[in-house]
């Protein structure tokens, strides 16, 4: 009989901001989605994206435990075309995007389709 392999959760800790971005990083699927009015372009691409070509793979909120200002989420995304990447945001009174219209209403247009972590990050 094979053995069942067991899932740690010690494996893909996801506690902060830095760790999961650096576990993007090393998966090499680190690409920044950034806004523009055109939609969302992969940082250093001439390519645009709308929301319905793109997918929201899994959703990180994180609250700073001494500051509010601290508050972020992160969006991992995948394009219909394979990149995956993230967007970033602080949520709130802090939201980052806030003088960039358009921004809220795209990112709440694209589908979620939330994958487990383990299917973005382990090989």
């Amino acid at each position: 009989m094979i053995p069942k392999k067991e899932y740690s959760d010690k494996s893909t800790e996801m506690t902060t901001l830095v760790t999961i971005l650096e576990k993007l990083r090393k998966k090499g699927i680190d690409k920044e989605f950034r806004w523009t009015e055109k939609g969302f372009s992969i940082v250093d691409s001439e390519k645009f994206y709308e929301p319905e070509q793109l997918k929201i793979i899994k959703t990180y909120r994180f609250e700073g435990e001494s500051s509010p200002s601290e508050s972020s989420i992160l969006y991992i995304i995948e394009s219909n075309d394979g990149h995956i990447g993230y967007t970033l945001d602080a949520y709130g009174a802090y939201s980052t995007h806030e003088s960039e219209e358009g921004y809220d209403d795209f990112v709440k247009e694209i589908p979620v389709v939330e994958k487990d972590e383990r299917l973005i990050f382990e090989p």
